[in-house]
């Protein structure tokens, strides 16, 4: 089988892996929350803003201070939600897999394990630690 085709095949599986799909999932709801979408979208007009101002040479500090406060109680806001903590945590868990079958195939090309330790398939480990 040509290797194009063993990837294939090997992104069809990831994909249809529960960490994957919940990860589609909180994408979508991360996207749809209008309330986080709202925050997100003021956040960078204020990194903008703040750009801007602090650009200028006469820059007013006070004006940037003000602009400072709200973008760090937007992103207190942003942090809190609880569509942007699902959204993390499933890439998180998503890059976790990434991590160990990127280990898996370098154990197999290189006949080494991983030096960050165990990739989770027996047949790639020297032992249990």
């Amino acid at each position: 089988m040509e290797i194009f085709d063993l990837a294939a095949r090997l992104g069809q599986a990831l994909k249809a892996d529960p960490r994957l799909v919940a990860l589609e999932d909180a994408k979508r709801a991360y996207e749809a929350d209008p309330a986080l979408q709202k925050a997100l979208m003021e956040y960078d007009v204020q990194q903008a803003v703040m750009q801007n101002e602090a650009a200028k040479p006469d820059r007013d500090m006070q004006l940037i201070e003000q602009i400072q406060h709200r973008i760090d109680a937007l992103y207190r806001e942003i942090a809190a939600s609880p569509a942007f903590d699902a959204l993390n945590r499933a890439q998180a868990e998503v890059n976790a897999l990434m991590n160990q079958v990127n280990g898996a195939i370098m154990t197999e090309i290189t006949g080494e394990p991983p030096a960050s330790g165990c990739t989770h398939n027996c047949s790639t480990c020297a032992g249990c630690h």
